[in-house]
This record gives structure tokens, sequence and C-alpha cells, in this order.
């Protein structure tokens, strides 16, 4: 059976991959959560590469890689600098680099002294569009996170370049969410570009949580990909 590893968006758990469950019935799925996130402990994963080696670490041989924000950055890392153990690879709503790394510096320090509740708002607004339902549920799932887990994901992020994506060889779908105020459509295009055969797939009325906003679309792109 092959098998599909999840890693998600930072500040979230498993949960938010509850809507791929039921297509992804046919694999051997694996769950890898960020530290502090979850049921993970802390550890002291400060860089992309110490949590890609994470998840090396959680799975035998090889697999295809579904990542979503900081998860893609993982996959990327990881069908880069080890082909031989990524099949396909689907990166959504991530990019090669988010944004200027101060942001997520001083987001990791508001997060230290103030804990996640001072962010949560904002965060939410930019996982959903204003017409999805209740975010409550992602509410408590973000406050659920270990703040220093958080912070520390915060500094990996920080760090991430998207150096060396051009080496990716594994078959990759690239996906976008048309209202994503983090990895703009624009942004997922350029990603695209870079990892050689790419496909680019832009899902209208999504913003950053593609996959829990619009699971219909994306668990038929996901399923057209991994089989």
């Amino acid at each position: 059976m092959t098998t599909v590893v999840l890693s998600g968006s930072l500040g979230s758990t498993a949960m938010m991959w509850d809507p791929q469950r039921a297509v992804l019935s046919g694999f051997e799925v694996v769950d890898v959560e960020h530290p502090g996130h979850g049921d993970a402990p802390v550890g002291d994963g400060r860089t992309i590469d110490a949590l890609a080696a994470r998840v090396l670490a959680a799975v035998d041989g090889p697999f295809s890689f579904v990542g979503l924000s900081l998860g893609g950055a993982l996959g990327m890392r990881i069908a880069a600098d080890h082909p031989e153990r990524v099949e396909r690879l689907v990166l959504a709503c991530t990019a090669a680099q988010f944004g200027d790394p101060l942001q997520w510096r001083e987001r990791a320090a508001t997060v230290r002294a103030e804990g996640l509740e001072v962010i949560a708002d904002a965060i939410l607004a930019r996982w959903f569009t204003p017409s999805f339902g209740s975010v409550e549920p992602y509410r408590r799932m973000l406050v659920s996170i270990d703040q220093e887990g958080y912070a520390r994901c915060c500094e990996a992020l920080a760090g991430w370049t998207g150096e060396g994506i051009e080496r990716i060889q594994a078959p990759t779908l690239v996906v976008a969410g048309a209202d994503d105020p983090t990895v703009t459509p624009e942004v997922a295009a350029e990603l695209s570009e870079r990892i050689p055969g790419a496909r680019l797939a832009v899902l209208d009325d999504a913003a950053h949580l593609a996959n829990v906003e619009r699971p219909d679309e994306f668990n038929r792109l996901l399923e057209e990909h991994l089989r």
C-alpha cells in the first residue's frame, strides 16, 4: 500500500486534514505533527532542515507527500535533498519564501510573551474567507498549540529560502487559494515555475487553508495526482 505523509500549516494539528480522510482511505496515511502541535513534543526543531529530518525519521521507505504552508516547505526540502524518498509531491498554499524573515521572528517573540490568543483572530482571517462557516473549531485547534513549539516553527520559517528546489524530481502539484493573503496565486505560480514539470491549480473562493474551505475541489486534485 502506498504511503502518503500529511504535513500541515503552522498552528494546525492533524485535524486540518479531516476533509481529506475519505479520499485517502486507500493509502497508508502518516500524519507528522510539527513540534508542540497536537501530541508532538516541542523538541528542538528551529530550522526547516531539522523539521524535515523529523519527517524522514518517522516514515520508512518511499512515500508521497502532501504539505500545506509550513508542511509544504518540509516537502520541498525532503524532495530536493532526498529524491529517492518522495514519489509524488503536493504543495498547497506554500512558497519558496514566506515574506520578510523579521515578521516571523517578531511573531515568535509575541507568542512567547503573550501566547496564541493574541494573534488568533488575525490568523483565522488569513486562513479562511469571510464566507466560510464557523471558525470556532479551528480557533480551538490553533490555541491548543504549545506556544514555544509555535515560536520555534516561526523561526524555522524565517530561515526558509527555498534553496535547491529546482532539484526536485518528483511529479509535483502546486495548489493555491485564489483569496489567500499569505501565498497569493502569483507567489504560487512563481513556485511552480521553479520546480521542473510542476502543475499549478488555483481554487476559487479559498484562502490559506484551501483544503478545508474547498474540500471537494482539493480532493479531486489530490486523488488525480496521487493515483
